[in-house]
């Protein structure tokens, strides 16, 4: 039986593509920036910095750190307004529900503001004993530096963790720091390219609560 499972946010739990993309290209237009929404979908994950630099040097657009952070404050400030569009999927309360034996986590690239604002909206804080998000780490996924912080702070060696992913950078992480990975294709990835990085298991939607829930704890290794 697993230790702990740790749950990625935008595009695995939360319905957010919708509201990140357009916190991005709000933020974008504003400075003469423009680059496609499939752009920003699949950097989803990456951290907003990062993707900020992305889009900015992809423009051709010069920038220092001081404007880097001033379109971060910007761009957190304009997803927050934002958040009453972001919905839970379908299952996510059911699945959280079912892996309350287990220890968990929330560990997501997005900053700490946008996500603690959706979880106190959602009423579901109080499923993750930890949230680990942007602001705890150095290095973005695919880097496995997030994971391994929530796996420290929940007290649980990596290879008794499981990750709920949705993107091909969180697989790679979550294979990284040694943990089991179980892949949804909601976000901006399809099972396709999901399957190509090698997760333990890929899925298309969290309904099937009680055998996902089994393979989050490990009593099973495939649906």
């Amino acid at each position: 039986m697993n230790c702990a499972v740790i749950f990625d946010w935008d595009g695995t739990l939360a319905d957010s593509k919708q509201a990140v993309v357009a916190s991005f290209q709000k933020v974008f237009h504003e400075n003469s920036v423009y680059v496609s929404d499939e752009f920003i979908e699949k950097r989803i994950g990456i951290g907003s910095r990062n993707l900020l630099v992305d889009a900015l040097k992809a423009s051709g657009a010069s920038f220092d750190e001081q404007l880097l952070q001033s379109l971060l404050k910007r761009k957190i400030e304009v997803e927050i307004g934002l958040s009453s569009t972001v919905k839970l999927f379908d299952g996510v309360v059911d699945v959280l529900e079912s892996v309350q034996d287990l220890r968990a986590a929330l560990a997501s690239m997005n900053n700490r503001a946008v996500v603690e604002e959706l979880l106190d909206r959602m009423h579901i804080r109080e499923c993750f004993e930890v949230v680990v998000t942007a602001e705890d780490v150095k290095r973005a996924k695919p880097d496995p530096e997030i994971f391994v912080e929530a796996a420290k702070r929940l007290h649980c060696p990596p290879s008794e963790c499981v990750v709920l992913e949705d993107s091909i950078f969180g697989v790679k992480a979550a294979k990284s720091a040694g943990m089991k990975c179980a892949a949804v294709s909601s976000g901006s990835y399809s099972r396709g390219q999901l399957e190509a990085e090698k997760p333990d298991l890929v899925i298309d939607s969290l309904r099937n609560t009680l055998e996902i829930a089994d393979f989050l704890r490990g009593q099973n290794s495939r649906l």
